[in-house]
């Protein structure tokens, strides 16, 4: 007997119907006088079944008159308030016609909410025999399911009298159906497939104009423009209450506790006169009225009462009316704070050498190592390879240090007794203050002679410290590094490359302003509470952090905050995360919940132009890709040096000494761990505190690089233009005629594609990650515990499929890809700047390669390859510079 397959696949953007901003949703399906359901997905707006709903068929033929009804209904028994079992959030009904036209390929229908389903009538197994973990090609056949999606619809809006016409056609001749018996039979898992899959149209920019001044014309200097003319001027009633004297007397003891209430309207909101602000205008003393209005009573009260916008210095620490209901306390952690990073420098040990050691045990050779902490930081050299009282490590180790050096270096020398017993032979403390800098000079500080002190020598409280006559020694080269710059963030989104001297530092290059509008479409984060969400935004440029005020239980926020950050190098990452506020409910254990964030690379913006746009925010889930929303932005680049900003392509990413004394690979990873580590403390301790789970997200401290490979079938389109174009070069006629040509060609491709320029700044873009298609196993695997918590035979097919791929081949796939996408950007205007420099130096080269010799040209190069070693530099070239300053597509990956 032939039956029916429905897979009912998953659904999202669901209506919440629980009262708590969620639902508990399952799907019925009705057909031919059969209903099934599925599973109940608790508290999931997006859920996900993956389930097969088999009905019995006894005559195929009859499909196209029957119709399936699929409809989502939240289940009411997941609460306690309600008396019925389920709630309607939708239908879908599918006509029979289109199972039997499509050959049991996945219908999708679009009503309110998204709901994806497969039908497919065939002579299936029995349904115990189902393979429940079975993989269909739905993401692939997308585009064309939903070609039959329209073309339903379409079918569904003709006349009653068509629809019968052409029911009676098809009874004359039914259509051929073939039906297969390996439809449910689990394959093996699809290969990459060699091509970019469609991009949602919701996971694009929505360009927009918002009403804000620079918009409208206005200019800074005009008086309607202002500093705040990329967003919306608000305006605010500021009340600044001061102080009061001569209060009456309360009570029996003549004490008073008062407290000032401060009503406008519906707003009623108290607050004492230690929480005060700053008035921009002089205050007055105004004379306490009674209850009846009379100015006889005693007392006064000083305030300033103005009206004022966002840009108002009172506008950070001021008690805005939405937060009323939230006390003193937590009432910080929803206010506006600007923040700056701790300036971070490495510092290096030398550990050379030690003399006169005296273990405990003198039969055995001691196994010596050193350890150095720094804070929390702790590392140790190797065993010395000399076993005797005065070994010899020659061993560096690095660490990072922040300002303003109030901690103190500990270095021990330590003897392996045995397995987990360590005995420590000598220690020596000295500030980090005492530390002598090292600027861009290869000589390094004169290594010194310190006295190791026996831990029983030292200072014990109600004890003094021994005269010592004699102490062992150890030799150490100790240097603060000032000229390289201390990384903090991924390499590949950094926001500041300038070494941690001041003095080393060049001089800014522009402005970059940015407008925090907006968001719309955010997700519910505190169903569970009754309530819908607390956004809040961080920005992170350079050494700055901005962070917004909270907006409390909306979904839809509108901050209108404008900040302004000095642009150093143009080749630079801003990022902007949202953030839902856990702590104004005074949860002191909470953590703020990640909505998503957006990287934006200065180098693809023009120069005084503003981009107002929506950028989706997209995040990887354990199921799947998920937009959390979308955030409004307007953003504008001002350059204040011209020369300086082009001469910045020519000059290397990174200070003078990451190429001269390049840092060991081996110290990378860790010293980038330790810096973020120093950033997420600080700026914890601040008031409102910048938290550590923000800070680690916003450094991107999980970044894995994992679709490297994938990013190579951006980069695997031929240049069809330059091939066709060198097919033209007659080599055997004229070949000094190949060089010239080349960049001629180079020249005027460039200037034709200046009409298809990018119009918006680029942004997470899901196809070059895809994260649309990856297999539900994968995403088990990433979003895991370590340890893991999953069983052995799991963990055991993942290590295979882990060794199966090698990491370091995928890492230079990584790299290959990075060059291709920065060889696209030479002619595609993705950077303006670096475009419009390549093709006018390529008309140069084209002018000065024809009117030059060809045999010139090759003595020339051959005297520039052949020069002294004297004449040569460790530092990268112009050309090789100005190659790694080209935007890449890793800062796109989510």
């Amino acid at each position: 007997m032939a039956r029916l397959v429905v897979e009912v696949v998953d659904a999202s953007d669901l209506m919440p119907k629980d009262g708590q901003g969620s639902a508990s949703p399952y799907v019925e399906v009705d057909f031919n006088d059969q209903r099934y359901k599925t599973q109940t997905k608790f508290k999931d707006l997006n859920p996900v079944w993956n389930e097969k709903l088999v009905f019995e068929l006894p005559d195929p033929s009859n499909i196209p008159d029957k119709t399936i009804e699929v409809t989502v209904y939240n289940d009411k028994k997941s609460g306690l308030r309600h008396a019925h079992h389920k709630n309607f959030l939708g239908r879908v009904r599918i006509s029979g016609v289109s199972v039997a036209q499509t050959e049991t390929q996945a219908l999708v229908q679009r009503r309110n909410s998204e709901f994806g389903a497969e039908v497919g009538g065939d002579e299936v197994p029995p349904l115990e025999e189902i393979n429940p973990n079975i993989t269909s090609n739905y993401g692939n056949n997308y585009e064309e399911n939903y070609h039959h999606d329209d073309e339903q619809k379409k079918h569904k809006k003709k006349p009653e009298q068509q629809q019968q016409q052409q029911q009676q056609h098809q009874h004359q001749q039914p259509p051929k159906t073939e039906f297969r018996a390996d439809f449910m039979k689990a394959g093996p898992a699809q290969p990459m497939m060699m091509q970019v899959p469609g991009k949602k149209p919701e996971y694009d920019l929505v360009e927009t104009r918002p009403p804000v001044a620079a918009h409208m014309g206005y200019r800074k200097g005009d008086n309607i423009g202002s500093t705040y003319d990329l967003v919306e001027q608000m305006h605010y009633l500021y009340v600044s209450v001061v102080k009061a004297r001569d209060l009456p007397v309360m009570d029996m003891t003549g004490s008073l506790d008062p407290y000032v209430e401060v009503k406008l309207g519906n707003y009623k909101g108290r607050f004492r006169f230690e929480c005060r602000l700053i008035s921009p205008l002089a205050p007055q003393w105004y004379k306490l009225e009674d209850k009846r209005g009379q100015r006889g009573y005693k007392g006064e009260l000083m305030l300033a009462v103005w009206v004022g916008t966002q840009a108002d210095e009172a506008f950070p620490e001021a008690w805005h009316s939405d937060a009323h209901s939230i006390n003193h306390h937590n009432l910080a952690n929803t206010r506006s704070k600007v923040y700056f990073s701790p300036k971070l420098y490495y510092l290096r040990i030398h550990v050379i050498e030690a003399q006169d050691l005296i273990p405990t045990d003198r039969t055995r050779p001691p196994t010596t190592v050193v350890k150095v902490q720094l804070g929390n930081q702790l590392r140790q050299t190797r065993p010395s390879p000399v076993q005797t009282m005065n070994p010899v490590w020659n061993d560096e180790l690095m660490f990072v240090a922040s300002e303003p050096f109030d901690e103190f270096v500990v270095v021990s020398v330590e003897d392996k007794v045995g397995p987990g017993r360590d005995e420590i032979l000598g220690r020596m403390i000295m500030n980090v203050r005492d530390i002598p800098h090292r600027m861009e000079t290869h000589k390094f500080p004169d290594a010194r002679w310190y006295n190791l002190v026996k831990h029983s020598h030292g200072d014990e409280e109600g004890e003094k410290k021994e005269k010592m006559k004699f102490a062992s020694k150890i030799h150490l080269r100790l240097c603060l590094e000032a000229g390289y710059h201390v990384l903090d963030e991924s390499t590949h989104f950094s926001s500041d490359l300038q070494p941690s001297s001041k003095h080393l530092r060049k001089a800014p290059i522009g402005i970059l302003e940015l407008g925090i509008l907006s968001a719309k479409n955010l997700l519910p984060m505190k169903g569970k509470e009754g309530r819908l969400t607390d956004p809040y935004c961080v920005a992170k440029y350079a050494n700055k952090w901005v962070r917004t005020r909270t907006l409390l239980d909306t979904l839809t926020p509108k901050w209108n905050e404008q900040y302004t950050w000095e642009v150093f190098d143009p080749c630079t990452v801003i990022t902007v995360g949202v953030f839902d506020n856990c702590h104004v409910s005074g949860k002191d254990d909470a953590k703020d919940q990640r909505v998503g964030k957006i990287r934006i690379r200065l180098s693809t913006l023009e120069t005084n132009r503003i981009y107002s746009h929506y950028y989706p925010l997209l995040v990887l889930t354990p199921g799947g890709l998920k937009k959390h929303g979308e955030l409004q932005l307007a953003m504008r680049f001002t350059c204040t040096a011209w020369v300086n900003m082009v001469a910045q392509y020519g000059r290397p990413l990174l200070p003078k000494m990451h190429y001269v004394q390049p840092i060991p690979v081996r110290h990378i990873d860790w010293l980038r761990h330790q810096a973020m580590q120093i950033v997420s403390a600080r700026l914890a301790r601040a008031e409102p505190p910048l938290r550590r789970e923000v800070v680690e997200y916003m450094l991107d401290v999980d970044y894995h690089i994992l679709q490297m490979v994938q990013r190579c079938l951006h980069v695997a389109k031929p240049y069809n233009y330059l091939s066709c174009s060198c097919s033209v070069l007659d080599t055997g006629l004229y070949p000094e005629l190949i060089l010239p040509t080349i960049f001629l060609y180079l020249f005027v491709i460039g200037a034709w594609n200046y009409r298809f320029r990018p119009r918006h700044p680029p942004h997470m873009d899901s196809r070059i990650s895809h994260a649309e298609h990856v297999h539900p196993d994968e995403l088990d695997e990433e979003f895991d515990t370590f340890p893991t918590s999953r069983p052995n035979e799991v963990v055991r097919m993942r290590y295979d499929r882990l060794r199966s791929v090698a990491g370091r081949v995928q890492a230079v796939v990584g790299d290959l890809a990075t060059q291709g996408e920065r060889a696209q950007a030479l002619l595609s205007w993705r950077d303006p700047r670096a475009t419009a420099i390549f093709i006018f130096l390529s008309l140069i080269w084209a002018v000065f390669l024809y009117v030059t010799p060809f045999q010139v040209i090759a003595v020339l190069v051959g005297l520039y390859m052949l020069r002294h070693p004297r004449f040569r530099s460790k530092m990268p070239s112009v050309p090789v510079n100005f190659f790694k300053r080209l935007p890449a597509k890793s800062d796109m990956l989510l």
